[in-house]
């Protein structure tokens, strides 16, 4: 464990993510934050625990990391706050007010833009008793972990993003067929299969699942095998870390050295309230 100041910091896993704690984020200063955000950009992910936050200081909190970033789907932002995006299975007055099992599957966010969103922040607002875990899978100890032919191999591949086709053929969630409007907005992008962090030049693997509908310079089935491959091998318990969710939890994780998948609950039985934030990204290299 390493101590800052007041602020303790330990791993979520060996070699991954970081667990920060004796900090309020709400009442924090400027210096303590500047620490974390620090801490976010160097550990992948960060976890704080029993944070009590209002949609404003969720605002503030999440700006010292870069400018915000809008959501592509506008009907669960929490209203008067378009940056907010709510999480849930709760139906009030017969209308949903949140998107239920979004984010269900292996991916890494905005993957389909040219300039993906760099960080994704969850805050809990209620949580089921079990269930509803948040995966993280490690991009960097999984590339680091490959032999040195088959990253040879590996480094000059890219990857076919297509809003369009996830939308479209997506197993949790609504499908949906895109209007023109909504297709013109979200055209097709390629990105490479290995990201460079831009804060250290550290490399990650870098696949995804639902958007992607083919291997640059790997075509057709065997490109495809390809990507499941590597995913199923950055997935491996050894590279996943899994959050168990409590009320007041706030998870950030780096979407250009990560994966990430929810998971499924008792939505009979209980009810999931999330606030989910995102940060602008930049061009992957």
């Amino acid at each position: 464990m390493t101590l800052t100041a007041d602020i303790a910091i330990q791993d979520l896993k060996p070699g991954f993510g970081a667990e920060i704690s004796g900090i309020d984020l709400a009442s924090a200063s400027d210096a303590a934050l500047d620490r974390v955000v620090d801490t976010f950009h160097r550990h992948g992910a960060i976890a704080l625990r029993d944070q009590k936050m209002t949609p404003d200081e969720l605002m503030r909190f999440i700006t010292r990391f870069g400018e915000p970033e809008d959501h592509t789907q506008t009907r669960f932002t929490l209203p008067g706050y378009p940056k907010i995006f709510i999480l849930s299975n709760r139906v009030v007055d017969g209308t949903p007010i949140g998107a239920h099992n979004d984010g269900v599957g292996w991916h890494t966010d905005y993957s389909y833009k040219p300039e993906p969103v760099m960080l994704t922040m969850l805050y809990a607002v209620e949580v089921p008793d079990e269930g509803s875990d948040t995966l993280l899978a490690d991009g960097c100890a999984a590339w680091n972990a490959l032999p040195a032919d088959r990253q040879a191999l590996l480094e000059s591949l890219k990857l076919h993003h297509s809003y369009k086709h996830f939308m479209a053929t997506r197993t949790f969630g609504e499908q949906q067929t895109l209007s023109p409007e909504m297709e013109a907005a979200n055209p097709d992008v390629e990105h490479p299969l290995i990201r460079t962090h831009p804060a250290d030049g550290r490399k990650a693997l870098w696949p995804s699942t639902g958007t992607v509908t083919e291997v640059i310079g790997m075509p057709g089935p065997a490109g495809l095998a390809l990507l499941d491959e590597l995913v199923e091998f950055m997935t491996q318990e050894q590279f996943v870390y899994r959050h168990k969710w409590r009320v007041g939890d706030l998870l950030m994780w780096d979407n250009r050295c990560t994966l990430h998948t929810g998971t499924l609950y008792d939505d009979s039985k209980y009810f999931r309230t999330m606030h989910r934030l995102w940060v602008k990204g930049d061009k992957p290299y």
